[in-house]
């Protein structure tokens, strides 16, 4: 349980289930004191979302296998460690504390060697990140996604206490996790790893961690030690890291070359290309995911998650009218997620479509799924989602 999460926590939980079972900001972003998108308090009811099938359920956490939240479900603003969603392509290996070492290789003035206890004894800090799988989207009801208190030492002190050398241009980051993996017809052994250009890799909010919301880094979450590049995906979050190597050349292993690659239409200096990408930066993206009544009035709450910018406003339209500013939580910081709550008056009986936007301080606005770039895969689903509900 998050030590900033009151104890009765769980116990709201299992009562929103049973619910369910029956259907940094920009001065001036409007917010509200302690909204922490609540578990139900006595005479609220969940409003049931018309869009989710009956089907639809989220198993619990299982060793080597993926795991997504139920959105609905939110009730604290840190989620929970055995709630913040799993993905793993090689399985989850397990690191014995006293034998880790974290090695620092390559293109380095001092190639380096930590054990935890080393790194553990640097100057550390904590941040609170929250992020989304670059696969997330409107197919599981955005529920690759979490928040949490993360505590570790800053990266850029790592490579800059290894001294990286003139014309390096890529710094690699392995994990523990390997599988085996056919590449032109050969079989060979391949770690899980990404890749950050030298500029991408010094950001100061960079952190090699080794806690979770106030506990030891869970095995499932890459103990003992996980990258963490807040704004980003969370696949560039390499787990169980083992190795940073610092080169010359470009990276182009699986996880950067060929999966979590965008295949998208743009325009290149005049001229419609279809263009691929590398998951990275986060986009700007907000979601609705519930909707609460109580005495006949309502209140439509979700999330917001993008790359750090400030953010400017977050709105709910209802059916075809205006588009209306909701507020944000006060406690969001520059990389958490950032949850919201509109009050929706007069809530007409029959069935409604509402949808959030988000919009940063540079203008940039939310797009709507018409918006989007023409694109073959689903990664990168951060267009406005419509949902719907019967009042």
């Amino acid at each position: 349980m998050n030590s900033e999460d009151k104890p009765q926590d769980k116990g709201r939980r299992e009562i929103l289930q049973r619910a369910l079972g029956t259907g940094v900001l920009a001065a001036g972003v409007a917010t509200v004191p302690n909204l922490v998108l609540p578990a139900l308090a006595q005479g609220e009811s969940l409003v049931p979302f018309t869009d989710v099938p009956d089907t639809f359920n989220v198993r619990e956490v299982r060793p080597n296998s993926n795991h997504y939240l139920d959105t609905r479900e939110i009730t604290s603003y840190f989620t929970d460690n055995d709630d913040f969603y799993l993905v793993q392509h090689y399985g989850q290996p397990e690191i014995d504390n006293d034998s880790y070492r974290l090695k620092v290789t390559g293109m380095v003035d001092n190639e380096l060697e930590y054990s935890l206890q080393d790194l553990m004894g640097k100057d550390n800090f904590e941040q609170q990140i929250g992020f989304e799988c670059g696969g997330n989207g409107r197919r599981i009801f955005q529920g690759l996604i979490g928040n949490a208190r993360w505590k570790g030492v800053s990266l850029k002190n790592i490579l800059q206490e290894a001294g990286i050398q003139a014309g390096a241009k890529e710094i690699v980051f392995f994990g523990t996790d390997i599988a085996k993996e056919t590449i032109r017809e050969r079989e060979v052994d391949k770690a899980f790893a990404r890749s950050l250009s030298i500029e991408d890799a010094m950001r100061t909010e960079n952190m090699l961690a080794f806690e979770m919301n106030g506990e030891p880094l869970p095995h499932y979450h890459g103990k003992p030690v996980r990258l963490l590049i807040p704004g980003w995906y969370g696949v560039a979050n390499v787990k169980w890291l083992t190795q940073i190597h610092v080169q010359n050349t470009r990276y182009m292993g699986r996880f950067m070359g060929r999966d979590y690659v965008t295949l998208k239409k743009d325009n290149i200096g005049g001229v419609e290309r279809w263009v691929e990408n590398s998951v990275t930066a986060m986009n700007l993206k907000s979601s609705i995911i519930r909707v609460v009544e109580s005495g006949g009035q309502h209140k439509i709450q979700g999330f917001v998650l993008n790359d750090g910018t400030p953010l400017r406003s977050i709105e709910v339209k209802v059916d075809d009218g205006p588009w209306e500013r909701a507020q944000l939580n006060p406690r969001s910081s520059k990389y958490s997620w950032k949850l919201f709550n509109y009050d929706w008056i007069n809530a007409a009986p029959g069935e409604h479509t509402i949808v959030s936007r988000v919009t940063d301080i540079n203008g940039n606005v939310q797009a709507t799924q018409e918006e989007l770039p023409e694109q073959v895969s689903f990664w990168e689903d951060f267009g406005q989602f419509p949902r719907t509900v019967t009042i």
